[in-house]
């Protein structure tokens, strides 16, 4: 399988061998899910928290004492089962980070992108690059290459002044090859990659 290579302003110059075994097959959606979902719960904050008994005001001496009374024991106002009391195992701040095999990283990122191949959505470029820090010249090379909204843009290195061209586009991320995973390249209706990138893709996943 081909894919065409095209120049800046969406003109073929070219075509990138694509290997049908590692894009070409069916695709694993429960790998891709997998990765969306750790690399989802690893941005948490997870700053919640609910103050205990330890925490929430009050004295901790006993209203009264243990018998006598006719009333039910109690050991102390911030009892959880007074108003005002502490919550009982209440969520605290912790982070919900966790680590996936290897192997299903890889192997989500490569169903990602077979993903976009099968579904038209991959442009492969010769080269991203800016001659001047400029919002509009970048967005209208975009739209030249068919983004209309969110889109990623993988390079081996990133332009420094196309990076600084289209940071204040909504929706557009651009990725280093190396540092992409399989949550960036499904949350893009259209994918833009240079020729250097997707090759050194391809050459990371079919190893």
């Amino acid at each position: 399988m081909q894919l065409d290579v095209v120049n800046h302003n969406n003109e073929k110059i070219g075509a990138v061998e694509v290997r049908d075994d590692l894009f070409g097959g069916r695709v694993n959606t429960g790998l891709i899910w997998e990765s969306v979902v750790r690399e989802n719960a690893a941005a948490r904050q997870g700053t919640h928290a609910t103050k205990n008994r330890a925490h929430v005001s009050g004295s901790g001496k006993k209203p009264w004492r243990q018998k006598g009374t006719g009333r039910a024991r109690v050991g102390e106002i911030r009892n959880p089962l007074w108003r005002k009391g502490g919550t009982v195992f209440g969520p605290q701040p912790r982070s919900y980070d966790y680590r996936l095999p290897k192997k299903v990283e890889i192997g989500a990122l490569r169903a990602a992108i077979a993903q976009k191949v099968q579904d038209g959505a991959l442009v492969i470029v010769d080269a991203l690059a800016a001659s001047e820090i400029k919002t509009k010249a970048a967005v209208e090379m975009l739209k030249r290459l068919g983004v209309a909204g969110k889109a990623l843009v993988i390079d081996v290195a990133l332009d420094d002044r196309l990076a600084l061209s289209t940071r204040n586009v909504p929706g557009v991320v651009m990725r280093q090859s190396h540092r992409l995973s399989a949550r960036d390249v499904m949350n893009a209706p259209r994918v833009i990659a240079t020729r250097a990138a997707f090759e050194k893709l391809q050459e990371a996943l079919g190893s």
